[in-house]
């Protein structure tokens, strides 16, 4: 996290965290999501506007993390800004030598591959689990075929509670609003 960030909660660690204002596509791009987009629809449904600043996208990378519920968030100086997922809280990049690197540029090794019905690939690695980039499918494949990344079948819909990580904290919050839980 940037110390500007550190001194921003330090300073003011009251401020309400925001919800449903950020989604991460299963490309590892960022969208800004205002109230008109939010009314049109859930993320992906309705994307929003691509961030495409890359100083902006940097900061949003450093300050990237999850919560202990596995809520992902951008911790926007003393807020926190809830992402909503299209699939999971990282997007791998798989390197020639098999290494991955996810959408924020951190660097992993290859552990347990996934796949769902819908022949998505997934990789666990020591930081959480994340969706293998379309076009980095055919070089996985590669270690997959090689024994290197063992395979196993999975229903996409098991891999939040398997990997525990909330896909959207926005409808989570505002279920438990619904049955008048405190936040």
């Amino acid at each position: 996290m940037d110390d500007i960030v550190k001194q921003a909660l330090a300073k003011w660690p009251n401020v309400p965290d925001c919800y449903g204002w950020l989604g991460l596509d299963t490309r590892g791009r960022w969208y800004l999501r205002d109230d008109a987009t939010q009314a049109a629809g859930p993320f992906p449904q309705s994307k929003g506007q691509l961030l495409e600043h890359d100083k902006l996208i940097a900061f949003i990378a450093r300050n990237y993390e999850a919560d202990a519920e596995g809520q992902w968030f951008f911790q926007n100086g003393p807020q926190r800004v809830y992402v909503e997922l299209e699939a999971t809280p990282w997007i791998w990049r798989v390197q020639p030598d098999l290494t991955l690197l996810s959408h924020t540029g951190q660097a992993a090794e290859g552990g347990d591959a996934l796949v769902d019905a819908q022949g998505r690939l997934y990789l666990a690695t020591a930081l959480g689990v994340g969706l293998v980039h379309s076009m980095d499918v055919a070089l996985a494949a590669e270690a997959v075929e090689s024994g290197r990344w063992p395979l196993q079948e999975v229903q996409a819909s098991d891999l939040p509670a398997r990997y525990r990580y909330v896909p959207s904290p926005q409808a989570r919050i505002a279920g438990r609003q619904a049955a008048g839980e405190g936040l």
